[in-house]
Formats: structure tokens, C-alpha cells, sequence
């Protein structure tokens, strides 16, 4: 069953002309009832604009938004069965814990003993229950963006929207919030829609991945497709921390055998499998892409027969204790590797680098799409 379905949702912003300035364009979505869809993208993507259509926040110019099943484009916030957690906690400062949680429903008239369940219900989720009677200065970032969850979760909404909920935390409580908004999910199984620039956090959290870009989206699919199967060189440098390598180059395809030209002469040979795939492509301008875990030194590289060596120079070694990476610049750019942590490179040493070969993606220069 459908929990959230979009059909050529478009926003147009009035700014004086006919036309005015279009943000979201034409999307369509369906979003399963129980999944969780995270929304990524860059700053000014529409993501946030998106999220807060769905919710009502924002009117839509045009197409159709439903929830499980109900047209919702007329409808108020508050008739549409969500709820909400934006990235300002936006707890009342005067009211403890408790009341925070209980205020949305006894807005909407339920009983003392259901708004007691319900409170102590969400507060043993979220394991605050400690917390009810503290006022929100006395508690951490962290504490108080699980309040905000659990004014969420005591609505028992048909679907959970957050948009960028973590952006406020430092690194550890961020990381450590992804774990328990991934449990609640688990233990709930609402319909959820997540808005992140952070590229990590939808990779660790989503069911989908929906991958916008100038109000468009560019790919939809697991976070193991996104990664291993993106459909354009944006989608492959979005993704990935640190991102994808792109270095430029063409083709050299024949009868039998096909080879990457990349610059100061470099020759990579491609897989015999790609062959069909470049029928006609020979000089054709690509950019050859290969993700950081995809390049080893000789005595670690483990890539098999399908590997290719290239020769570089070390730009920068960045030590993280359980890894180390390394930039070395080759074939007229750089590339960045994920070595082992006991690998001790120098600037300025020469090196000899392996590509694994199976791993490579190759994307039209012209347009970014993937070969």
C-alpha cells in the first residue's frame, strides 16, 4: 500500500513575470507504507521545499499528493495525519518535558489517562522517562532533539517527516542519534521521509535514497544502488565519503578489446565485459571514475587479474587511525586512496598505485551520464 505518493508535483514562486521561478519540477514518487526515504542533495536542491509540501507547510503549484491513499493538496498541516521534526528543536522553553510531549494532544482533546499512556509510552522509546520533569535549558542537544522526536511519536502519525533534525548535534551526537532514529523506525514501522545534505547519514539510514538536484530527481534506489550503480557522474560524486575520483580521458574501443586514454599517456584496459556496452564509442570523452576503497598499493591491493597500475606522487597522507588516506597526483589530476593504516608515505614520494578495474565507472564527459 502506498504510504506517500507524488504525481507531477510541481512549486512555482511568484517574482513579477509570467513564468515565475520554478523550484520543483514535475516530481513523481511513490513512497511504500513503512518505508524510510531519505531526501539528499546540495543546499538549494529543493529537498527541504519538497518535505514541506508533503507536509502542507507549502502549497503546490501543481500535481497530486497523497497519503495512504487521500488526496491531502487542500488540506491543513494539521488534517493530514504527520508529524513533523524540524531541525530547531522548537520545545516550549516553559513548559518540563512531559507537558512538551502532551501539548499536541491535548490540543486535539485526549483524555488525561490516554495522554499519560502515550507520553510514557514514547518517553520509554526514546529513554527519557528520566527526563519528564526537567525544563528543556536542562538538557543537552541531544536530549532535547529526542524530545522533539517523541512530541512526534505520541501523535502516532501516518507518516514521520524530519528535515535535517541532526544538523544542530556535533559529530558524536549525531552519529549516535542516526542509531536510535534508525531503531525507532524499526520498532515502529511508520512511513518515514528524511531531509539530509549529509550524504552519510542517508546512507545509513534509508530503505531509498532519493538523490535531487535543481528540483529534479536524479536517481531513486537502495543505498547500495546509489553507490555501486549511480546513473550520472553527480549521483557517484554525492555519494561516498570521501567521494568518487574522476580524472579525464576518452576511449579506445576495437574489435576486442576496449582502454581508457587518460592524460600524460596513461592507459588503463577495461573488463571484456564493458565491450558491448561501447559500441561506437571509440574517442569518445569520458571522465573515469573510481571510488577511493578501489585503489591499493601493490603489496595490498588484492584486486586480482582486473587491476591496472598507474604511477603517482604522493600529495598528502591523512593518518585516521583505523585507515589512512592518501592523494597522489597521476594521469594530470589527483586521486585519493583508502589505504591501510600502516602504510607511511612522504609528500613528494613516488608510488606505484593499482586500479581495480571491475570497480571503474566511466561517464559522458559531455552530459555526465554513465556509460
Amino acid at each position: 500500500m502506498s504510504g506517500v505518493s507524488l504525481q507531477k508535483v510541481t512549486k512555482v514562486y511568484d517574482n513579477g513575470t509570467k513564468e515565475g521561478v520554478k523550484i520543483i519540477h514535475g516530481i513523481d514518487l511513490e513512497i511504500t507504507q513503512g518505508e524510510f526515504v531519505v531526501f539528499v542533495g546540495p543546499s538549494g536542491c529543493g529537498k527541504s521545499t519538497l518535505l514541506r509540501m508533503i507536509a502542507g507547510l507549502e502549497s503546490i503549484s501543481g500535481g497530486t499528493i497523497s497519503i495512504e491513499g487521500r488526496v491531502v493538496n487542500d488540506l491543513a498541516p494539521r488534517e493530514r495525519d504527520i508529524a513533523m521534526v524540524f531541525q530547531d528543536y522548537a520545545l516550549y522553553p516553559h513548559k518540563n518535558v512531559f507537558e512538551n510531549l502532551a501539548f499536541g494532544l491535548r490540543l486535539r482533546k485526549f483524555s488525561e489517562d490516554e495522554i499519560k499512556k502515550r507520553v510514557n509510552d514514547a518517553a520509554a522509546i526514546l529513554k527519557i522517562e528520566h527526563l519528564l520533569e526537567r525544563k528543556p535549558r536542562a538538557l543537552s542537544g541531544g536530549q532535547r532533539q529526542r524530545v522533539a522526536m517523541g512530541r512526534a511519536i505520541v501523535r502516532q502519525p501516518k507518516a514521520f517527516l524530519f528535515d535535517e533534525p541532526l544538523s544542530n548535534l556535533d559529530a558524536l551526537l549525531r552519529s549516535e542519534m542516526r542509531t536510535e532514529i534508525k531503531k525507532l523506525h524499526q520498532r515502529l514501522g511508520a512511513t518515514t521521509i528524511y531531509v539530509t545534505h549529509d550524504q552519510v547519514e542517508a546512507m545509513t539510514l534509508a530503505q531509498r535514497i532519493v538523490v535531487l538536484s535543481g528540483g529534479n530527481i536524479m536517481q531513486v534506489g537502495t543505498p547500495d544502488a546509489i553507490y555501486n550503480q549511480p546513473v550520472s557522474k553527480f549521483v557517484a560524486g554525492f555519494t561516498g565519503s570521501p567521494p568518487m575520483n574522476f580524472l579525464q580521458g576518452s576511449l579506445g574501443v576495437c574489435a576486442d578489446t576496449a582502454t581508457v586514454l587518460l592524460t600524460d599517456g596513461v592507459q588503463l584496459p577495461l573488463a571484456a565485459s564493458w565491450l558491448p556496452r561501447l559500441a561506437g564509442a571509440h574517442g569518445q570523452e569520458i571522465e573515469f571514475g573510481i571510488r577511493p576503497e578501489d585503489i591499493g598499493i601493490e603489496a595490498g591491493a588484492g584486486f586480482g587479474a582486473e587491476r591496472a597500475a598507474m604511477s603517482g606522487t604522493v600529495v598528502v597522507a591523512e593518518p585516521l587511525g583505523a585507515e589512512t588516506l592518501v592523494t597522489f597526483a597521476c594521469a594530470g589530476g589527483e586521486v585519493i586512496a583508502r589505504m591501510p593504516p600502516s602504510v607511511n608515505y612522504r609528500p613528494g614520494e613516488a608510488a606505484t598505485i593499482y586500479v581495480d578495474m571491475q570497480k571503474c565507472h566511466l561517464f559522458d564527459r559531455a552530459n555526465g551520464v554513465a556509460l
